[in-house]
């Protein structure tokens, strides 16, 4: 890890990252990146129907998120300011593979190398995973319009892509710590012990680093 700290919170949809990442910001001071998801105009029409509108939703969040970064490196991680974000550029590719067709998908990946390419990279990233039925849970409980269309097959099958994305990229950059939680065993939100114990863990990745 370098001295200057990126961390990425990931995991599926309704896990907690936005909340962790949140909290995470608050704790070390560092900028909190955030990203895009009400603002996208296909979400609501993706849910509806994912083979008609996979290819312009991914395609959103991909142009989005690509400038979101260019951002953060150009104003922070290129002066040494910290960030923390609730998303890792890689998800493009878990839910891409997913929804889009052969086709599709072989122009997606060109456009997302050439983007991602020169992009930064985190040098911590911390994996939140949880159960089926917790997820829906937490879903339900923020009450976005768009999200209630989610089937609970899609979100099952989103939580093993992930799981298997995970394992790949903990083989592959061996050099970047991954620090994984169970949404099943803690509520970082509600417990002040459980949010520590993941503060503990992180002050100690981050001190390695220095």
């Amino acid at each position: 890890m370098g001295s200057n700290p990126f961390i990425t919170v990931e995991g599926p949809i309704g896990v907690g990252k936005t909340s962790l990442a949140k909290a995470i910001s608050e704790r070390y001071q560092y900028h909190l990146l955030k990203e895009i998801v009400d603002e996208n105009p296909f979400l609501g029409k993706f849910y509806d129907n994912i083979d008609e509108w996979s290819f312009q939703t991914e395609m959103f969040f991909l142009c989005n998120r690509f400038k979101q970064l260019e951002d953060i490196d150009n104003d922070f991680l290129s002066k040494n300011k910290p960030v923390v974000a609730d998303y890792h550029i890689m998800k493009n590719i878990i839910f891409a593979q997913r929804t889009l067709k052969n086709k599709q998908y072989d122009k997606y990946l060109r456009i997302y190398d050439i983007l991602t390419g020169d992009m930064p990279h985190p040098n911590v990233v911390i994996y939140l995973h949880a159960s089926l039925d917790t997820l829906i849970n937490r879903i339900e409980k923020r009450g976005r319009e768009f999200e209630k269309k989610i089937s609970p097959s899609y979100l099952e099958q989103l939580s093993t892509d992930y799981e298997e994305y995970m394992d790949n990229f903990k083989n592959n950059h061996s050099e970047i710590p991954v620090l994984t939680f169970n949404g099943d065993d803690m509520d970082f939100v509600k417990s002040k012990e459980d949010l520590d114990f993941i503060f503990q863990l992180l002050d100690k990745t981050i001190n390695k680093g220095v």
